[in-house]
């Protein structure tokens, strides 16, 4: 298991555990990197490229200006182009683009006490209020799901909340209990995203 945290955004670490098999399908989240500049946009392709990722085809179209790669396991990812507004003031990892619905990003919002800064027919977007990576939704279709996801968030109930008033907030939100396991709780979000919450440090 690998971790990092983002030097320019200390709430967002990453946590790479060992996946239980090979990649079959598209995935239903990636991140959004940003760029300072064109030649920074090409800089973080071209170094991405050289540590073993590839470029990729999700359908985006000739003149849209962010380039999607894989990475060695075929996880997608995306660099912005520069001059998005949208991401700017974002930091490196500008967002974790989600498919998923308007309840999806309502439930988050609530659940984590970040605004909306995003909610336009059936896109939403989620920030904390210290600034830093946006969550976003893209709203339907959704994909069919046809794995489980890759990417999986851990919460951390803050004190004196506590573990098990935190799982019973977020299920009187919309989530679903799943089980319990040593040490987290595996609940769903109301798009059946699967989530931990964590009881205490692990």
């Amino acid at each position: 298991m690998h971790e990092f945290t983002p030097a320019d955004h200390p709430g967002l670490p990453l946590r790479f555990r060992p996946g239980a098999g090979a990649k079959r399908s598209q995935n239903r989240q990636h991140f959004d990197l940003t760029s300072d500049s064109a030649g920074h946009q090409e800089a973080t392709v071209a170094r991405a490229l050289s540590l073993g990722a590839r470029h990729t085809d999700v359908g985006q179209r000739p003149e849209e200006g962010h380039r999607v790669l894989a990475d060695p396991e075929g996880n997608e990812f995306c660099v912005i182009e520069p001059g998005n507004r949208f991401l700017a003031g974002c930091g490196r990892i500008g967002a974790l683009a989600c498919d998923g619905s308007h309840a999806v990003g309502v439930f988050w919002s609530a659940a984590l006490g970040w605004p909306l800064v995003w909610d336009e027919g059936e896109e939403t977007a989620v920030q904390s209020p210290d600034g830093g990576t946006k969550f976003t939704w893209g709203g339907p279709p959704l994909m069919p799901r046809t794995e489980p996801d890759r990417f999986v968030s851990d919460l951390v109930p803050q004190v004196p909340t506590g573990y098990d008033a935190e799982a019973a907030r977020l299920t009187s939100l919309g989530a679903r209990l799943l089980t319990r396991e040593a040490g987290h709780a595996v609940l769903a979000d109301p798009d059946g995203n699967e989530f931990r919450l964590l009881d205490g440090a692990e």
